[in-house]
């Protein structure tokens, strides 16, 4: 047992540097980025909402709700730190993750054109991307569910609710 090679081999084998080391830490690092931004996110929300004012029970005022999703988004950063590491059930961002990046691009596209252009354009053209290019509906679809819903949210926030948002008509 006392071979010539053994002792070499059970020094490489028992090495405590493990090339499979640099891959898991890597692993780590990404798990705890990912929880890391979101945080930030919800921290620099949180931080807009007092800003706005948060009013009371009675009164709320324009800053409750963002500070509640700030929150909720903040307990789950700190949740995804904690637990994280042991999640093996993450997806890798590939070809099929393009659609969720296209998404999230209109989004910023809408509130961009928003204030500019109106309620009704951007509103048109998110409900259109969204149908047609990223749910692959015909296009007929597309454009007719494209149409009916921004009747039908115009109607909603504009004459019900009479939100003042910015608007072409």
């Amino acid at each position: 047992m006392t071979d010539a090679a053994t002792p070499l081999a059970d020094i490489t084998e028992s090495d405590p540097v493990d090339e499979d080391d640099a891959p898991a830490l890597a692993g780590r690092l990404s798990n705890w980025s990912a929880a890391l931004v979101p945080g930030l996110i919800g921290l620099s929300a949180a931080v807009g909402s007092l800003v706005l004012g948060i009013g009371s029970p009675a009164e709320p005022g324009p800053g409750l709700w963002p500070l509640i999703i700030s929150v909720v988004i903040i307990a789950g950063s700190v949740l995804l730190m904690l637990k994280g590491p042991r999640a093996h059930g993450a997806e890798k961002f590939t070809g099929s993750s393009r659609p969720v990046l296209l998404g999230v691009l209109t989004i910023i596209g809408f509130i961009v054109a928003l204030p500019t252009v109106g309620f009704e354009i951007p509103t048109l053209l998110l409900c259109f991307a969204w149908l047609y290019f990223l749910g692959r509906e015909r296009l007929r679809l597309s454009i007719i569910t494209s149409l009916v819903t921004t009747v039908l949210f115009y109607a909603l926030f504009i004459m019900v609710l009479r939100v003042p948002l910015p608007r072409l008509f």
